[in-house]
């Protein structure tokens, strides 16, 4: 079976010979092709070889399309990304410096005609020549709720949300929702066949119970409405959301969820069960740390709580740049070792 095969099967709970395996490889890349990442990131080609490559070594199922947090505020107005050579880059310039701002905020009606999508664009046409019939390929999709974050900052658009204008809130969040759908449907188009939707407001250890569902719920429910959740998948960057997959189920119909290494993986397997897929993540932060002996030990435990009854995948979270190749090396034996189902 191919992974996406092999994938398919784990949504489905139909037979396969072991768990689905992702890998999330980003920014190593450009030490892969080695340039600089402004170099890398400047180049769609670059970037779509860079994941294959880093698959083809390491063996993990899936590729990535996308380029680096915050790429999307590109097509919004923002012409100022800081790169660095030790960590991901990231906004230098907001787009939005005054409520007025938000007035002036255009979406464009075709994202793929915009200048920010030549390169994306590139990127996946390469990935779906070579591997789109076999592997996965994934996007990233920042939540309505989220982007204004990197639109403004995080500490202005708290205070927006939290004790600003609800008129002028809305208008915001209306047009980010727009931009949502519209990457969604051109991700789709153009191949990427897993949607990773990125909501840290989609997690109760960043809302309470009562602003997801009167806030974050409802905006996510415009942000997929048109697209429909095929190939989504609900992710909260590392925050835990054990406590909101029930509604998100039944209100949004999601079904694969990307568990947080700080909740409770057979509580969450219990809760989604066979009605979706389960994804238990690693905490590839403290596995910085680790000795691959270690390593292995966490894949063990991970791949053996989830894979009981099928619908559950191996995967990671950022992949720190400070992570060892022996360790990634020792993570994924044990994760097709310990994934095997027959």
């Amino acid at each position: 079976m191919t992974p996406l095969e092999i994938l398919s099967a784990a949504i489905a709970g139909r037979p396969a010979p072991r768990i689905p395996v992702f890998c999330n490889l980003l920014d190593q890349g450009a030490w892969e092709m080695g340039v600089s990442q402004e170099e890398y990131y400047a180049s769609g080609e670059m970037v779509a070889q860079g994941q294959l490559r880093m698959r083809g070594y390491y063996g993990h199922d899936n590729v990535w399309s996308l380029f680096y947090v915050g790429k999307e505020v590109e097509f919004l107005g923002c012409n100022k990304i800081l790169f660095t050579e030790g960590g991901a880059p990231n906004v230098a310039d907001f787009v939005i410096k005054s409520y007025d701002d938000i007035a002036r905020l255009e979406v464009p009606d075709d994202i793929t005609a915009h200048p920010a999508w030549t390169e994306i664009g590139t990127c996946l046409r390469i990935l779906k020549q070579e591997v789109g019939a076999t592997h996965p390929i994934c996007a990233y999709i920042t939540a309505s709720t989220t982007l204004p974050a990197l639109l403004m900052g995080m500490d202005k658009w708290m205070e927006l949300l939290l004790t600003g204008p609800a008129d002028i809130r809305d208008e915001l969040l209306r047009k980010c929702s727009i931009f949502c759908q519209k990457q969604i449907a051109a991700y789709r188009a153009a191949g990427a066949n897993v949607l990773i939707y990125s909501t840290p407001f989609g997690s109760t250890s960043f809302v309470g119970m009562k602003r997801f569902m009167n806030f974050s719920l409802p905006w996510m429910q415009k942000d997929l409405a048109a697209g429909g959740t095929a190939g989504i998948v609900y992710y909260c960057g590392m925050a835990p959301f054990n406590t909101v997959i029930r509604p998100v189920m039944s209100e949004l119909g999601i079904g694969a969820y990307y568990i947080s290494p700080m909740a409770d993986l057979a509580e969450a397997k219990a809760i989604i069960g066979t009605k979706g897929l389960t994804c238990g993540v690693i905490d590839d932060i403290k596995m910085i740390r680790w000795t691959p002996e270690e390593t292995r030990a966490e894949v063990k435990r991970i791949c053996e709580l989830g894979k009981q009854g099928g619908h559950f995948l191996f995967g990671t979270g950022i992949m720190p740049q400070a992570l060892s190749d022996q360790n990634i090396k020792a993570m994924l034996k044990a994760a097709f070792d310990y994934g095997r189902l027959e």
